[in-house]
């Protein structure tokens, strides 16, 4: 189960989500760790911690972070679907998704980490990943690249032992 933030508005008018700048970057990542677009849309739930497109930054780069009362009203969907799909992997994406399960941490501390979880859905495995837009630059700081590159090994070590193909 993928976990991103928020749909963007790339995403609000064709339905697909991960459909814009990030989500090449987020499908680039996924590919270094051995699952192609194609069978990751396929065989990945994808989520999200918001339902709804929050709408532009008021700075003009990128778009608004959903205000914590936006995050709690939708809490109860992303219950809901951890409930009924019960993974055993959980991609948090962002900061957003990555607090929903591992807390406000640093990020240098929890990428590069596969986590053990528990949530309304039972435990995991996380491996959490930076945010993919290009309005983030917690990819540029030292050592933060290696910790990427740690955490995609991880993930792809996780899906070499499950079958995309057999998923319908």
């Amino acid at each position: 189960m993928l976990i991103g933030q928020a749909p963007g508005q790339t995403e609000t008018g064709g339905g697909k989500p991960f459909a814009g700048r990030a989500g090449r970057t987020l499908f680039r990542w996924l590919a270094s760790a051995g699952l192609d677009e194609a069978t990751a849309r396929e065989w990945l739930y994808i989520a999200a911690v918001t339902r709804c497109y929050p709408g532009p930054h008021p700075s003009g780069r990128g778009d608004r972070v959903p205000t914590p009362r936006e995050r709690e009203r939708c809490g109860a969907w992303l219950d809901d679907e951890l409930r009924l799909i019960r993974p055993g992997l959980i991609v948090p994406v962002g900061r957003l998704a990555i607090d929903r399960f591992l807390g406000a941490r640093p990020l240098s501390e929890l990428i590069g980490a596969a986590h053990e979880v528990t949530h309304e859905g039972g435990r995991s495995i996380a491996i959490p990943l930076p945010h993919p837009s290009g309005a983030s630059s917690w990819i540029h700081a030292p050592g933060n690249r290696a910790l990427l590159d740690r955490a995609l090994a991880l993930l792809g070590e996780q899906l070499r032992g499950a079958d995309p193909r057999s998923v319908a």
